[in-house]
């Protein structure tokens, strides 16, 4: 059995390193959601829709607000838990920011951080910001912080072989989990 497995494996992997340019389909209607959702005007931010309709914050993902940030659930995720901390203002680079609300969006990375690794427990987490879309900004027009949490071995086979990412948990429950994890820790701790 497991020759067979092995055989398929390399098999998989010869056939890629010959030709690295050919990508493998892998269905996924539900991101057209998201691509038809963008908008390249920038008139249209996901993050400023979300800020401005606090009634619907559950539907939309938003964790936890504060007096000038938002944490939302990225819905098109890299891995399980990952998550947005914006400023509520629309503004394009960190230079933008006041003082405080800089300072807001370090203690929610801070706070969601620690609530991610109660609640799922990664094993290390990727946070960063992407500023400007030659840097991969997908949303340039309006500053974020990712907070993507890691565990050894996440970048398995189907990343590797397959170029394919597996996210384990549906939204909707992580979402539940971490909003009554952070509930239990008394986290995010409001500022100010």
């Amino acid at each position: 059995m497991y020759e067979g497995l092995r055989g398929a494996i390399f098999a998989l992997m010869s056939e890629q390193s010959e030709s690295r340019d050919r990508w493998a389909n892998l269905w996924a209607p539900w991101r057209m959601e998201y691509i038809e959702g963008l908008d390249e005007t920038g008139d249209d931010c996901f993050l400023c829709r979300y800020r401005d309709d606090p009634d619907r914050d559950k539907e939309n993902l938003v964790l936890w607000r504060g007096k000038g940030v938002l944490v939302v659930m990225n819905r098109f995720p890299y891995n399980g838990g990952h998550a947005l901390v914006a400023p509520l203002e629309h503004v394009a680079d960190l230079s933008s920011l006041s003082p405080e609300t800089m300072l807001e969006m370090m203690e929610f990375v801070r706070d969601l951080q620690r609530i991610l690794k109660h609640t799922i427990n990664p094993q290390g987490f990727n946070i960063g910001i992407n500023i400007g879309p030659c840097a991969g900004a997908g949303l340039p027009g309006h500053v974020h912080i990712h907070v993507v949490p890691r565990w050894v071995g996440d970048t398995n086979f189907m990343a590797v072989m397959s170029k394919t990412r597996v996210v384990s948990q549906h939204l909707d429950e992580l979402y539940a989990r971490l909003r009554r994890t952070g509930e239990e820790m008394g986290l995010p701790r409001p500022t100010g």
